[in-house]
């Protein structure tokens, strides 16, 4: 019999191998990332997101995100976010489940989603670029009031102090529909809060 978390990755992978994924196609000047929705198993054996909070210096100073960043030159998006993964929170031997639609920022990034499980370990900031790091338990992405809306923009309330807005968050609605409720649901068109824009 599979543990609760061993199911959730098997479900995870067959809905996201099913799901009909949106790329922006290769062209010259766009400017590529990746960042990773990493599932992680606490010690209880329940599965949980990881989300982080940016450095106070640098870009996107305070804001919360995921693990993720740009894509070097001649790197996949893929593998950027693998790399960001582990460079900003120690996470390291990742399984891949699938990917989730590129999504274009007004900042004039396309960001790849990879969706990856990475059992027990503990994730540990990099102080230089990440403020700290916050486990969401999945459940709290199916809960009554995720998302809500105020006035265009999306929010995603994930804990007492954390609301997500675009372009993390349209891409944690995602997540929470089409990986986790085995919904369509695309999100190129959710509006992003002008302080995203740096």
């Amino acid at each position: 019999m599979l543990s609760p978390i061993d199911a959730l990755r098997e479900q995870v992978t067959a809905r996201l191998s099913a799901f009909d994924r949106q790329q922006v196609p290769p062209a010259g000047g766009v400017r590529r990332a990746g960042v990773t929705v990493c599932v992680l198993e606490d010690a209880g054996g329940g599965p949980y997101v990881i989300v982080i909070r940016r450095a106070a210096r640098g870009r996107n100073p305070g804001q919360w995100a995921l693990p993720g960043g740009r894509a070097d030159d001649g790197e996949r998006p893929e593998a950027a976010a693998l790399r960001e993964l582990a460079e900003e929170t120690g996470v390291t031997g990742v399984e891949v489940a699938g990917l989730l639609d590129d999504f274009v920022t007004d900042s004039g990034f396309v960001i790849t989603p990879v969706v990856a499980f990475g059992g027990r370990q503990e994730p540990v900031p990099d102080p230089r670029e990440v403020a700290s790091v916050h486990a969401v338990p999945v459940e709290r992405f199916l809960a009554p009031g995720v998302p809500r809306w105020k006035g265009e923009l999306l929010q995603m309330p994930l804990g007492p102090s954390i609301v997500i807005h675009a372009p993390t968050g349209a891409i944690l609605w995602q997540f929470a529909e089409v990986a986790l409720r085995g919904r369509q649901q695309r999100v190129f068109d959710v509006a992003q809060p002008h302080w995203t824009r740096t």
